[in-house]
């Protein structure tokens, strides 16, 4: 699979998100009764990016909400490793809510891309591979901010 459209074109000098860019994948998996399952993710096989940072979220309950922001320039794709939990994404104009639920599916976001996770189960892990290393600049974490920026806030 090649890499998805790039997710943002500066276009007289305002950023375009692109929801469309948002992929689904199912990754390889290897199955024996006896040995279980062996899920696989490569750099540029299954995700557009190479991997400078991993995190996982754990413990969330059904009343948490995690996210809720936009990168501006890292990508990022979202496994359910255990259990559940809902992704709202949104590019300013259009959203998809998608549930989170198989170990062999990976969702990957393209940057500026508004993303809300929620409606975790008891049990759920969300793993999250990034392509750049944390940099709070990258950060957009006020939606009327998320706004202005791709040219759609109230003027």
């Amino acid at each position: 699979m090649g890499a998805p459209a790039v997710s943002k074109v500066v276009q007289q000098n305002q950023v375009v998100a692109n929801i469309k860019a948002i992929t689904w994948r199912d990754l390889a998996t290897f199955s024996t009764p006896v040995r279980g399952s062996l899920t696989v993710v490569e750099s540029g096989v299954d995700l557009p990016f190479s991997i400078a940072r991993i995190f996982y979220i754990y413990g969330a309950t059904k009343d948490c909400e995690r996210g809720a922001h936009a990168h501006r320039e890292t990508w990022q794709s979202f496994i359910a490793i255990r259990g559940s939990f809902s992704l709202e994404l949104t590019d300013g104009v259009e959203s998809q809510t998608l549930k989170m639920g198989s170990p062999d599916r990976v969702l990957t976001v393209p940057p500026m891309i508004w993303a809300r996770l929620f409606s975790f189960t008891e049990d759920a892990l969300c793993l999250v591979l990034a392509s750049s290393l944390y940099d709070s600049d990258d950060y957009i974490r006020e939606w009327d901010d998320y706004l202005e920026i791709l040219g759609r806030g109230i003027r």
